[in-house]
């Protein structure tokens, strides 16, 4: 097969387009013709040796596909059928071809775009699962977003607009993405600068795939009750230390939520809000912008603008289609 595949953690000039082996489903996995895969920021991050796995492997955390292959004890799922996955535990969306567990498998919507499809696992079925099973957020809460504009924040909102959000704020870092922000039905936009003299106690969940010095400004826009959820550290500014008596004077909460954590450790629940993230895309009562369709060879490119905050929505990588699979 043709993969993208990391061969040096010297960021997105690291990566190198390549013929390997076809990797095969270990039990309880499948194996899909990866069609489409999306383009997240983490990958821009593996790609500068965020998590350095030995060299080299193939990135890419999610996918849209037909399934190649099933492991044993595989049940429900037939060879041919149209699916969209996560593959953040194992990587390899960036190959034609990629495995992962079975549970983490859904099956596209009838009528949905699988290049659409395809840019669903990560990032709609983060906020869905951590607004509802981590945030708990209750109908009528007042909701904060950091990088509202971006491929996460932008599902943030919206997710929590359908659970049942009174009103969503959206931060983002510069004039340009505010338009973009609104557009997605955000009721104010803030910049990242105006946070420090924004009146405390405003908010009952604040969603921060940001990090950096941010992330503590935060704690002081939190209500009594308030919960901020940590889901990302897009700034790489260094970790922030965060009071436990600040948390306990104000009564409030700080919570991480890891996405590959939580698929590595409850397949089940994650397909389970997988199906429900497809469903909410499928009917348009979510949406994900599609920016660019781009060949995977486009990888350096497209993270290296992903790296430098150069991007509103997301951008999907196409495939070249492997011998021998189904139109």
């Amino acid at each position: 097969m043709k993969a993208i595949q990391i061969t040096s953690y010297d960021g997105p000039r690291g990566l190198t387009y390549d013929t390997l082996p076809e990797p095969e489903p270990a039990p309880e996995q499948v194996a899909l013709n990866v069609e489409f895969a999306g383009a997240n920021y983490v990958e821009a991050l593996f790609a500068g040796g965020f998590v350095p796995k030995p060299l080299p492997w193939v990135p890419g955390i999610e996918a849209a596909g037909r399934i190649r292959a099933l492991g044993e004890r595989v049940e429900g799922l037939a060879v041919g059928d149209r699916v969209a996955a996560l593959t953040i535990n194992a990587g390899g969306a960036y190959g034609q071809v990629a495995v992962t567990h079975a549970q983490l498998v859904a099956p596209i919507p009838a009528g949905m775009d699988p290049s659409l499809a395809s840019v669903v696992p990560s990032n709609t079925t983060t906020a869905l699962i951590s607004l509802e099973r981590v945030a708990h957020l209750r109908p009528g809460e007042h909701v904060l977003v950091h990088a509202a504009a971006g491929g996460l924040g932008s599902q943030f909102g919206q997710i929590a607009r359908t659970l049942g959000a009174g009103r969503v704020v959206g931060v983002v870092g510069g004039e340009e993405k505010k338009q973009a922000a609104l557009d997605l039905g955000y009721d104010e936009v803030w910049l990242r600068a105006d946070l420090e003299n924004a009146e405390p106690g405003q908010f009952d969940v604040i969603a921060d795939p940001v990090a950096g010095p941010g992330r503590i400004t935060s704690l002081e826009l939190l209500r009594l009750g308030g919960r901020l959820l940590a889901v990302g550290d897009a700034s790489q500014a260094g970790d922030q230390v965060v009071s436990s008596n600040t948390l306990w004077l104000k009564g409030i909460g700080v919570h991480g939520f890891n996405l590959g954590a939580m698929s590595a450790a409850h397949p089940r629940i994650v397909g389970t809000y997988l199906r429900r993230a497809l469903a909410l895309v499928a009917s348009g009562e979510v949406t994900v912008h599609i920016a660019e369709r781009a060949p995977i060879q486009d990888a350096p490119r497209v993270l290296t603008a992903l790296r430098d905050g150069r991007t509103i929505g997301k951008t999907v990588f196409v495939h070249e289609r492997p011998t021998g699979s189904q139109p």
